[in-house]
């Protein structure tokens, strides 16, 4: 590891997001404001008292777009207009004023991959011949062995998987009933792949950019951004399709704890077959896209932004994502992927520095988001390094009191961190996965293709909880009785913002304060020096930022604090007074250090 000072950022002069903390609203989780049991924008407008004082920046939403909902909102039929389920586009724009009102900055979800097959264009490729202008908008092929112009072959036109189970490839019937073309969709039979060949699908997506923008939007958080462009002609791969291409070589095996290892041994790493690059994904010609789209976005001025997700691998390969003339940010799933482990999370975290350092962006930190499983589940489990696609009951439970430590320890660490982060709704509270959800509450369409073999992501994805004693923890108005969309679990009751507001060693009063600490000493827009007094292989991270030193304890045995030292904030439950006694940080804790 370098010992050199890694800079946040190229930049001259640092913009909104080179340090942001945005907090992501899942909205049909997040708050329930006209009590049917579904969360909207106006349950959105009447939370944002309480982001302003939790002390975020900017805030991020899932799509709430006009959709079936066949996959949670990310299967849009309209891109200009707000679902009925959520509200309205005057409820949008109440939402957006009283967000820039308190300062927090609106980030949206904008899926360029797909679309929904309810959405009018798909409808019409569907009553349109093939070979058709309509048609050309998506990805419709003939199937092998078809008579050419007929389109009737009865094998798929190769053989991809899509990244939610089954095949890649839906078929389509002819006007007299008869079996007929074949669409490409890599998610849901319902997300049919748009055609980025065709023009139309460019001047089309600039003008929704341009319609939210116009609105007052301060960015955008591009779904899938690694996919969108596919390798010409579509060629046969024989890889696993998934967001996580190759990540999961990453996992250390079950048993193989963090930090057990001696010098001499290297810990066993679990090994994926070797694959040629995916023909769908990290495509070249993506870049083109988001360089005309940084054009777009300039011509509202030097404040507006985009926020690729991007599951790309190496470091390296993601940097090209964030180049100053395509996007602003990146997601650094690298990080969220290392685990409970000090070693997998300084590698993590040099290597997301150097790289973002070499095209002058800001670096992001993110723990959890809505498509992975909350990570005080995560780091509860016996292998705290794993990546579990959802948990189910007859899956490992995990130990919560000792996940919620970790993962109260790992915020500190995250958010000490030069660059911006991003905080998952309900984190704040110490959220753990409903690991117990029963298979007929589910509706991720990822449990249904695969059968349930893959569990999905309905666990971290329940509506939130803000009073312990109403009904439904209070996620609906306060009369409501109806029920939450997802079941919540019992162990939301004590975790509801009512009862942690105020109550000193909560989860939320240390956000609260982790956050304040942050921005008071401008930890966004600082540096990171690596500690020599300790190791990561020895399970102790350990940092300095400016005049912060920052120790996280992932090993075994309780670390001491160096001479001339004094705890300023801990995320073991320490009360305030005795922090300055404190002389040694226990395992499964972190602390930010000032000198005396």
């Amino acid at each position: 590891m370098s010992n050199q000072a890694v800079p946040a950022s190229g930049q001259a002069r640092p913009e909104w997001w080179a340090d942001a903390v945005v907090y992501q609203i899942y909205p049909r989780s997040f708050a329930d404001g006209n009590g049917d049991g579904m969360g909207d924008l106006r349950g959105v407008t009447e939370r944002l008292p309480y982001l302003e004082k939790l002390g975020v920046d900017a805030v991020w939403l899932s799509p709430f777009y006009k959709s079936p909902q066949a996959d949670g909102g990310y299967d849009v039929a309209d891109y200009r207009q707000v679902d009925p389920l959520f509200g309205s586009l005057d409820d949008f724009d109440a939402m957006l004023q009283d967000a820039h009102s308190r300062g927090l900055k609106v980030i949206v979800d904008l899926v360029p991959n797909h679309t929904s097959d309810e959405h009018a264009w798909f409808q019409a490729a569907l009553r349109a011949a093939p070979g058709s202008p309509e048609r050309d908008r998506y990805i419709f092929r003939p199937g092998k062995d078809s008579v050419p112009g007929s389109g009737d072959g009865n094998r798929a036109p190769n053989n991809w998987k899509s990244i939610f189970g089954g095949p890649a490839w839906s078929r389509v019937a002819g006007p007299d009933g008869s079996p007929g073309e074949w669409y490409l969709h890599l998610f849901d039979t319902r997300q049919p792949d748009l055609n980025w060949e065709n023009p139309e699908v460019h001047e089309e997506m600039r003008s929704v950019l341009r319609f939210w923008l116009d609105r007052g939007v301060d960015g955008f958080r591009v779904d899938v951004a690694h996919g969108m462009v596919k390798e010409k002609g579509l060629p046969d791969w024989d890889g696993a399709a998934s967001m996580v291409e190759g990540t999961h070589s990453l996992a250390l095996p079950p048993g193989d704890a963090p930090g057990a290892h001696t010098d001499a041994e290297e810990p066993h790493r679990a090994v994926s077959p070797v694959y040629p690059p995916s023909p769908f994904f990290d495509q070249e010609g993506v870049h083109d896209i988001y360089r005309n789209w940084h054009r777009v976005l300039a011509e509202y001025g030097s404040d507006r932004m985009m926020v690729a997700e991007a599951w790309v691998e190496p470091a390296e390969r993601l940097a090209r994502y964030v180049r100053p003339d395509e996007m602003q940010q990146a997601f650094n799933f690298d990080f969220l992927l290392a685990g409970w482990d000090a070693e997998r999370m300084a590698a993590a975290i040099d290597a997301s520095l150097a790289a973002a350092s070499s095209v002058g962006a800001p670096c992001t930190w993110v723990l959890s988001n809505h498509d992975t499983v909350r990570h005080p589940t995560r780091f509860g489990l016996s292998d705290p390094t794993t990546f579990p696609k959802g948990l189910a009951a007859d899956d490992e439970q995990p130990d919560s009191a000792l996940g919620l430590a970790r993962a109260r320890a790992a915020t500190l660490v995250s958010l000490a961190l030069p660059g911006s982060a991003y905080l998952y709704q309900g984190e704040e509270l110490g959220l753990p996965e409903h690991a117990t959800l029963p298979a007929e509450a589910r509706q991720d369409p990822t449990f249904f293709r695969t059968k349930g073999a893959e569990i999905g992501r309905d666990g971290c994805r329940v509506p939130l909880p803000w009073a312990a004693d109403l009904p439904g923890y209070g996620f609906s108005s306060r009369h409501s009785q109806a029920q939450p969309w997802l079941p919540q679990p019992e162990s939301f009751g004590p975790l509801a913002a009512d009862q942690q507001e105020g109550e000193e060693g909560s989860t939320l009063e240390l956000y609260k304060a982790a956050l304040a600490f942050r921005s008071g000493r401008r930890l966004g827009l600082g540096s990171l020096e690596w500690d020599d007094l300790h190791a990561p292989d020895a399970g102790v991270l350990a940092f300095r930022n400016g005049d912060v030193l920052v120790l996280a304890n992932m090993g075994f045995a309780s670390a001491p604090i160096p001479a001339g030292y004094r705890v300023a904030l801990a995320s073991g439950p320490v009360p305030a007074e005795e922090l300055a006694a404190v002389q040694e940080v226990p395992v499964d804790c972190a602390v930010y250090l000032e000198r005396v």
